[in-house]
């Protein structure tokens, strides 16, 4: 059985990887999932993906596919039982991932690293970030979720984003005045999916017992 499964080199904690993970449960497919550590990455990911970020996954047929948002995409292009790829909202939920990967992480990672960034100070980034958080915030005044009342690529897409730049400073997160984010996000962050794809794994070796997520 686990021969007919596509591999996903996967990291806990990386928001990428997360979304990935995300797609792949919202779509209800099945993958081998190899947790990686990432000072110390598997030739055999190296080797299809010489880029060494993760997600990575490798199909059956052996087509790689080195993108978070590929992946979300390939996964529930297979089945999307909830819709999150509804028609009405693809194209907006995709300027807004793509305003996330562009834009919004530039200045999460300047905020989380500010020591390695002195050219301004991390309250400067932080400021910067709230640009593209004051966009989520007006869109969920509007609606429990980003697009609508119900998910979209778009919820998932960001929210392991919004997630990491919380947790830099929550205490100073949660001060801000974003209540339907701060709420949107605690839904999340209690939500049984994201639960399940935080479950933490041992980093894999070849000669480990195969794990499939979802299991």
């Amino acid at each position: 059985m686990t021969a007919s499964l596509p591999f996903l080199y996967s990291f806990r904690r990386c928001p990428y990887a997360m979304r990935a993970r995300l797609g792949i449960l919202f779509a209800k497919q099945q993958v081998e999932l190899r947790e990686i550590i990432l000072k110390n990455k598997p030739l055999q990911m190296l080797a299809i993906s010489p880029k060494g970020t993760v997600p990575v996954l490798q199909l059956t047929d052996g087509t790689v596919i080195e993108e978070s948002f590929d992946i979300m995409i390939w996964a529930l292009a297979q089945k999307d039982p909830q819709g999150l790829l509804a028609a009405e909202v693809l194209h907006e939920a995709n300027a807004l991932i793509d305003k996330n990967d562009n834009e919004f992480k530039h200045w999460l990672d300047r905020y989380k690293y500010a020591d390695r960034h002195p050219e301004m100070t991390q309250t400067e980034y932080r400021q910067r970030g709230e640009v593209f958080l004051q966009t989520l915030e007006e869109l969920l005044t509007k609606s429990t979720y980003l697009l609508g009342d119900k998910v979209t690529i778009a919820d998932i897409g960001i929210m392991p984003f919004v997630r990491q730049f919380a947790h830099v400073d929550r205490e100073v997160f949660y001060s801000l005045p974003y209540p339907n984010l701060q709420r949107w996000l605690k839904q999340w962050l209690e939500h049984p999916m994201f639960l399940q794809v935080m479950t933490k794994y041992q980093p894999w070796q070849e000669d480990d017992e195969v794990v499939i997520f979802p299991s």
